[in-house]
Formats: C-alpha cells, structure tokens, sequence
C-alpha cells in the first residue's frame, strides 16, 4: 500500500499526526503536513486508514501499488 498527500489541499489540522505519527509530521513554519513513509509498514496501515477518515481536508489516500 502507498500513502499519497495532496500537499495544496491540507489545511494543516494536524490530525494525521496525532492519528499515524510515524507516516506523517508536519512543517514548523506553517503547518501543513509532510508525508515521512510513503509505503509504511503492515502494522502501521490501521493508523494511516485512521489518518484518512480523520483529514478534514481530504487531503490523503491509501492506494495499492
């Protein structure tokens, strides 16, 4: 599985963060999100899916490949 961001969408609520803090951070200047494992771990693909349901932007997907 793949993790895309669409940078120019997030509104840098941070929720990503707080649900899959080993994917994604955020930059220090404005906030918005930074995407750290494009293709994470097994074990961490519950908390990315949780990003996902959680963006208010609707700025990540979860895709295969």
């Amino acid at each position: 599985m793949r993790v895309e961001l669409d940078v120019p969408k997030c509104v840098a609520s941070g929720q990503c963060v707080m649900a899959a803090p080993d994917v994604f951070d955020q930059r220090d200047d404005d906030g918005v999100a930074i995407l750290l494992e494009e293709r994470p771990a097994e074990e961490l693909l519950e908390d990315v899916r949780e990003a996902v349901a959680v963006c208010p932007a609707a700025a990540i997907r979860l895709v295969e490949g």
